[in-house]
C-alpha cells in the first residue's frame, strides 16, 4: 500500500522529499503510480507515457513533459548517495530502461543486448529517447552512480559511431554533444555532484 506524504516539504516545493518517498516505496508520483507500478510498464507504454522519466530520473531543474514532477534538493541528493535501498532502486530503474532500449550490463559496460534490433527504434533521428537518455545520464551522476552513467555514455557513444560508419545518423552530433555534457555534470553549489 503506498501511503501518502504529506509531512513538512512534501508538497510541490519539497520535491526532494517526494522523490525519496516515492523511491522508498512510500509515496505515489504525481499520478499516483508507485515506482514498482511504473517499472512493471510494457515496453509499449513505456515508449507511449511521457510523465514518469521525471521520476525515475530526477533532476535539480526542471525539464521535459512533466512540470509538476519534484525536483532534487541537496538532502534528496545525499539520501540516495549514502542510502543502500536508494541506491538499489535507481539501479532497479536504470535496468528497466536498459532493458527497454535494448541494452544490457555485461559486467561493469553496457552493450547492445539480445533484444537490441528489436528494440532500436529509438535510433531515429530527433527521437524522444535521446533526450531521456540525456535526462538518465544527468540524474546517474547527479545521484552518485557517475560508473553507471559513464558505462552508460560509453555504449551510446559507440553505438554512435557504429551507426556513422554504417552511413547512418539517426543521433545527431548534437545530440552526442548533450550525452557528453550531461556525463559530466559540474557540482552542485554545496559541493556534491
Amino acid at each position: 500500500m503506498i501511503m501518502h506524504v504529506h509531512a513538512c516539504g512534501a508538497g510541490r516545493s519539497g520535491g526532494g522529499l517526494r522523490i525519496v518517498a516515492f523511491y522508498e516505496g512510500n509515496g505515489p508520483d504525481d499520478r499516483g503510480r508507485s515506482l514498482d507500478e511504473i517499472l512493471q510498464f510494457d515496453d509499449d507504454a513505456l515508449e507511449r507515457v511521457h510523465d514518469f522519466i521525471q521520476w525515475l530520473f530526477p533532476m535539480r531543474e526542471r525539464r521535459g513533459a512533466n512540470p509538476t514532477a519534484p525536483r532534487l534538493d541537496p538532502a534528496a541528493i545525499e539520501a540516495f548517495r549514502t542510502r543502500p535501498q536508494l541506491h538499489s532502486a535507481l539501479l532497479r530503474s536504470l535496468d528497466r530502461m536498459l532493458s527497454f532500449y535494448g541494452l544490457a550490463w555485461a559486467g561493469d559496460a553496457i552493450v547492445r543486448g539480445s533484444t537490441f534490433v528489436k528494440r532500436s527504434m529509438w535510433l531515429t533521428p530527433g527521437n524522444h529517447n535521446h533526450l531521456r537518455l540525456t535526462r538518465i545520464l544527468i540524474s546517474l551522476r547527479v545521484l552518485g552512480e557517475e560508473e553507471a552513467a559513464q558505462a552508460l555514455f560509453r555504449c551510446l557513444t559507440q553505438i554512435a559511431t557504429e551507426e556513422r560508419r554504417s552511413g547512418r545518423t539517426p543521433i545527431s552530433t548534437r545530440t552526442i554533444r548533450f550525452w557528453s555534457d550531461a556525463a559530466r555534470v559540474p557540482p552542485i553549489a554545496d559541493g556534491t555532484r
